[in-house]
């Protein structure tokens, strides 16, 4: 018996991904059954906070890959009804973003649905969701790190309780602030900065209740990079990145290591694949930041988020924290 193929694409400033996947029997541990995956790093967001609009080398590498995924999603049978293309910050930031969505839909077929950062939150809270345990999403507060923006949700039982997206994303604080190579203690310092003025804001919005949640969850390319280092993890493995426990030391031991090395011998560590080399550097100050205001102890890392949550919004397969 056939099963019917769901597709969604999740477009990052920094990061494309594709999912085709078919719903899984109800004893299956994960809603979905992956059919094929793939990722590529195209930093679509590139120089986007200098000028205001995608850059025309971004908008080709782009081209390049939803061409690549259009065609994937035909190999595989999937419809275009059941096909969802997301984009998140670069695009909807971009004066010339939804231009662009246009022109990739005339030259590929794909629509791309451009959307705001509080359904990016809460798509990205249902995919991290399905992959936790339920005592972690019992209470909760989930980051996901972006090139051009991150996104802090609490929840509880996988349901939100307020969520908030941020101008803070890793390829905007590399452009910004890291001038020197290897780090230098001054420019990292200043993303730890950078990033803690947008904790500030994402506290404010807490409201009368700012306590943080019992526990803190990351996900996306940042977080699973840095679990992926920390276990040598080559191949890459999603399932053993998924609830992985990263304490608070020995995130420090990672940084204090990485940060003493240049962009070239970060990008000869093999769980750091080409692109992420300077972004990574980002990615350590919004952690670290994070840790001190919020003092958690360590975090839960997850491989899922906002291109999982897609892919469950297209199915019609919403997950329910009930049902495990």
């Amino acid at each position: 018996m056939s099963h019917k193929r769901f597709a969604a694409i999740d477009i990052g400033s920094n990061t494309f991904r594709l999912l085709i996947a078919e719903k899984s029997t109800a004893a299956a541990a994960l809603p979905w059954h992956i059919v094929y995956y793939t990722h590529r790093i195209i930093r679509l967001g590139e120089g986007l906070h200098q000028h205001g609009k995608l850059a025309d080398n971004a908008m080709q590498r782009a081209l390049v890959a939803f061409t690549e995924f259009s065609q994937l999603v035909a190999k595989y049978q999937v419809s275009t009804a059941s096909t969802l293309a997301l984009a998140t910050a670069a695009m909807r930031e971009a004066s010339n973003g939804e231009a662009f969505c246009a022109s990739v839909e005339a030259q590929t077929g794909l629509q791309i649905h451009i959307i705001d950062g509080n359904t990016e939150a809460r798509m990205s809270l249902a995919g991290a969701s399905a992959v936790l345990t339920p005592s972690t999403r019992q209470d909760m507060l989930l980051f996901d790190i972006g090139g051009g923006s991150s996104e802090f949700i609490r929840a509880a039982n996988g349901q939100c309780r307020d969520a908030i997206s941020t101008k803070m994303g890793v390829v905007r604080l590399v452009e910004a602030h890291l001038q020197t190579d290897p780090p230098s203690a001054t420019d990292y310092q200043k993303m730890v900065d950078a990033a803690d003025l947008h904790l500030h804001d994402v506290v404010d919005s807490w409201g009368d209740d700012v306590s943080p949640p019992q526990y803190l969850v990351g996900t996306a390319g940042t977080v699973t990079t840095l679990a992926a280092t920390q276990l040598d993890l080559a191949p890459y493995d999603a399932d053993k990145i998924n609830n992985h426990w990263m304490d608070r030391d020995s995130f420090y031991a990672l940084r204090d290591r990485l940060l003493t090395m240049n962009h070239q011998q970060r990008q000869l560590i093999r769980t750091i694949e080409t692109g992420r080399a300077d972004l990574i550097i980002a990615g350590l100050a919004i952690i670290e930041a994070i840790f001190i205001r919020f003092h958690y102890d360590g975090m839960f890392i997850v491989d899922a988020g906002l291109l999982e949550g897609g892919w469950l919004e297209i199915s019609d397969c919403p997950f329910k924290p009930e049902q495990q």
